[in-house]
């Protein structure tokens, strides 16, 4: 069975790749450790090309058939370890650098773009010179990041200096602020390809990861094509221009942007697998794989599921369930409420949560976009307020 080098561990990638007949073999960063049984070396930083190459030439693997990755962290390693091991999929680590870096990413733009201004900065940085250049409000983040962690909206100095507290200052590259955006965010996901778009869809957050990551429920829902068509003209006129103009390679990908009046204002891309539950939601909604078209180009391969934009028949979204503040929700308090296309939540006490919170997730779905809105309004209230 030949081997897939996969850096970082995700239960629902591991399963895709065992049905397409490959074994993984996972360098793996705690606390994302894969289970016993699975092939794997421990790494202390996946971000860390040297680590991870050491890794992968002591396992002495003599089958490997490709690499990739789920995480942001992991695929700037990615490209690096199927360059210099000779495999296929994207090799390019200088380009792509420019869809890890904040700075790079939002100031290699086609001048035309619209984003936030963005740059580096440092705890020799004063709040008064980045309110200067970016705004009384801004936000500041890792240069690197991923998943809104350490990102903050920063209104004052004192603010400012708690933000930076996180990091450890010894890097001019480590941290970026950027203007803040007041206004909705969407993302696409898709497959892009032979430098053009060959298929993507829409979805909408129910709130922002970053409200996400500070206590709030992360949700979201795909969006109608046929309810306004406009907005997904726009959307992949953007995806299009950010993907060319960054040179991206054959990847499946996740873009966000903010929806203002003015337009369409690009948040950030990334040339990976989307998180939480979209690859879920747009198979079931769409019928599009998008696990096993991210393993077809790790491996070289010409994508060959049926890509064509079908209006589906219902429409999916998707729930990170949290313990909430107040109260205490069992399983069966929400399905006593709801109806769920897939429901899992943990009320024990010993369960660690992961991402933004999680001890279960939920999946609804409906023909209208609107109900499914709603619907995923009323759990999202059900599951802060404790039922």
């Amino acid at each position: 069975m030949p081997t897939m080098v996969v850096i970082g561990y995700r239960p629902d990638l591991d399963q895709a790749l065992r049905r397409r007949g490959l074994s993984p073999y996972y360098l793996a960063q705690a606390p994302s450790i894969p289970p016993a049984d699975r092939r794997c070396t421990l790494v202390a930083d996946m971000e860390n090309a040297q680590e991870i190459a050491r890794a992968v030439l002591a396992a002495r693997i003599d089958d490997v058939a490709g690499v990739l990755t789920v995480h942001e962290m992991g695929v700037f390693g990615a490209a690096y370890l199927r360059k210099e091991l000779g495999l296929p999929g994207n090799a390019d680590s200088t380009s792509t650098l420019c869809f890890r870096d904040k700075f790079l990413q939002k100031s290699r733009l086609p001048p035309h773009v619209r984003r936030a201004r963005c740059r580096y900065a440092s705890h020799d940085t004063s709040f008064a010179e980045l309110a200067g250049d970016l705004g009384e409000v801004f936000v500041v983040k890792p240069a690197t990041g991923a998943g809104s962690l350490r990102t903050n909206i920063v209104r004052s100095a004192e603010e400012y200096a708690r933000a930076l507290e996180v990091f450890s200052g010894r890097s001019d590259v480590e941290v970026v602020a950027e203007s803040f955006v007041d206004a909705p965010e969407v993302y696409m996901d898709g497959i892009w390809q032979n430098g053009s778009l060959r298929w993507s869809s829409m979805t909408r957050y129910h709130l922002s990861p970053l409200s996400a990551a500070h206590g709030g429920v992360l949700a979201a829902h795909l969006l109608d094509r046929r309810r306004d068509p406009g907005l997904f003209a726009r959307m992949e006129t953007l995806t299009g221009e950010v993907l060319a103009g960054l040179g991206a390679p054959d990847c499946v990908f996740h873009l966000e942007a903010f929806v203002e009046e003015a337009g369409l204002t690009f948040g950030e891309c990334a040339i990976r697998l989307p998180g939480a539950l979209s690859p879920q939601i747009n198979q079931l909604t769409f019928g599009v794989d998008l696990f096993d078209a991210e393993i077809s180009l790790a491996l070289g391969e010409e994508l060959t599921q049926p890509l064509e934009h079908v209006p589906p028949e219902r429409l999916h979204g998707y729930i990170l369930l949290r313990r909430p503040a107040g109260g205490r929700l069992t399983r069966e308090d929400f399905e006593r409420r709801f109806s769920f296309d897939d429901l899992a939540y943990s009320s024990s006490p010993h369960t660690l949560p992961g991402p933004y919170g999680k001890v279960g997730h939920a999946i609804v779905s409906d023909p209208d976009e609107l109900e499914l809105q709603k619907t995923i309004e009323e759990i999202v209230r059900f599951n802060e307020l404790g039922g």
